[in-house]
């Protein structure tokens, strides 16, 4: 078990580091692929804008731009180029008949050229021939010259991104996984072997305070026991009711220690043998019947009415003398200590994961900072009546125990109107 946590452990540890490093690959390569692109593009723009502007200014000198055109070299073969005015209105076009082309304003390297001065847009098809270009535009003081270039493999080849910064980057990645591996598995082991001392120190330390508790405990039953004994034993001339009172006093004692005994062991097998304790079906229904029959019969003095407002069937896989433990506990709780008249356990919620369940008494509560201590072992709000009771001060310990054994957890709050109020869940699990 021990070695399939340690995997564990160093597995997410390395996963998480794994999937840090690609993601940071990753979000580089999408970051320069980008950046390449719009360099890329911006870069052919600027050959095209400097032919624009050597077009731009031989018009403004007053030379023909179909001569020039004609005359000159063009920075790229196919080179489509346009004239438009401020307005939108095409002026000349050298592939298409101008009066066949409609106003060209909302053109988008159109509207940038009329707003900045120059611009470019990548890969839209033209209305007037089908194809794809690539456009830019520069704009004069009378008129706008476009160029474009017809999408072919050469220009796909030129505007495409460098692949060689990727096979960098996952070298790199890949690099960083290896060295990601042995360090996450050498920090695993350290750190699992931090947690293994760290934990058996603190099971240590449990295990020293429940002796000590329990040795505390165990002083006042066994030194009554023994002062009866003795008295017994002592020769000395004593009356039947007497003799009687000091025989039922050894039994009450006998009868703590028992108990006291039996919590500890089942505290020890919850912590230290879940596993090995049994499930089954529970009908939670039934345990709830019991504990309404079992008050039933009680003295008058002891007697609370349990209302029970549990409408369907509610049933776990889990250990019936457990979940029995849970409710009985409660119960001689709430009959030892709250004071009040009635117990109220009631369905607060219900589905095929987990049940929620409401257990509280109608008595006087408990001091607001006393409600953290609750559940802690041998913790006791009154120390001296709770013996009177013969309570063992483990109750709420082995509640709280039986509730996380059933995969739940467990609150204890104040009633709005007097009393204890503790909220728990118990998860349906699965048999086996």
């Amino acid at each position: 078990m021990a070695s399939a946590t340690k995997m564990s452990f160093h597995k997410q540890l390395f996963l998480q580091l794994i999937a840090f490093s690609w993601v940071m690959a990753l979000c580089f390569i999408g970051y320069q692929y980008i950046r390449e692109k719009e360099y890329k593009s911006e870069f052919l723009s600027a050959q095209l804008q400097q032919y624009n502007s050597h077009l731009l200014a031989a018009v403004e000198d007053g030379e023909s731009y179909e001569e020039y055109i004609a005359s000159h070299e063009k920075p790229f073969d196919d080179l489509r180029v346009t004239l438009i005015a401020l307005s939108g209105s095409v002026v000349y076009d050298n592939t298409i008949s101008a009066d066949s082309l409609d106003n060209h304003r909302s053109r988008p390297e159109i509207a940038d050229a009329l707003q900045h001065g120059s611009g470019y847009h990548i890969g839209r098809q033209s209305a007037s021939d089908g194809r794809e270009y690539f456009y830019s535009a520069t704009r004069g003081k009378r008129v706008i010259v476009r160029t474009a270039i017809p999408y072919s493999n050469t220009l796909n080849d030129l505007l495409e991104a460098d692949w060689s910064f990727l096979v960098v980057m996952i070298s790199i990645a890949l690099a960083m996984s290896v060295i990601a591996y042995f360090t996450t598995r050498k920090l695993g082991k350290d750190i699992e072997r931090v947690n293994h001392y760290e934990a058996e120190q603190e099971k240590n330390r449990i295990k020293r305070q429940l002796t000590n508790n329990i040795n505390h405990e165990l002083k006042t039953p066994v030194a009554s026991i023994q002062v009866c004994l003795e008295t017994l034993l002592s020769g000395i001339s004593l009356s039947d009711e007497k003799r009687q009172e000091l025989v039922e006093r050894c039994y009450m004692h006998n009868e703590r220690l028992r108990r006291l005994l039996g919590d500890v062991s089942l505290i020890t097998r919850l912590e230290d043998g879940s596993s090995l304790i049994s499930r089954e079906k529970v009908i939670i229904n039934e345990i709830i019947t019991e504990i309404a029959e079992e008050l039933s019969i009680m003295p008058d003095s002891e007697r609370l009415t349990l209302h029970a407002d549990f409408n369907n069937e509610v049933a776990v896989i889990g250990n019936s003398f457990l979940i029995g433990s849970i409710f009985r506990n409660l119960t001689e709780n709430a009959i030892a200590y709250s004071e009040g008249k009635n117990i109220y356990i009631s369905l607060l919620e219900n589905n095929d994961k987990a049940c929620r369940i409401r257990f509280e008494d109608d008595g006087k509560g408990v001091k607001h900072e006393q409600l953290p201590h609750l559940f802690e072992r041998f913790y006791r709000v009154d120390k001296g009546r709770s013996r009177q009771k013969g309570g063992t001060g483990l109750g709420l310990a082995i509640v709280k125990h039986a509730v996380q054994f059933h995969g739940g957890a467990i609150t204890a709050t104040n009633r709005p109107g007097g009393g204890l109020r503790f909220d728990f869940t118990l998860s349906k699990g699965n048999k086996g």
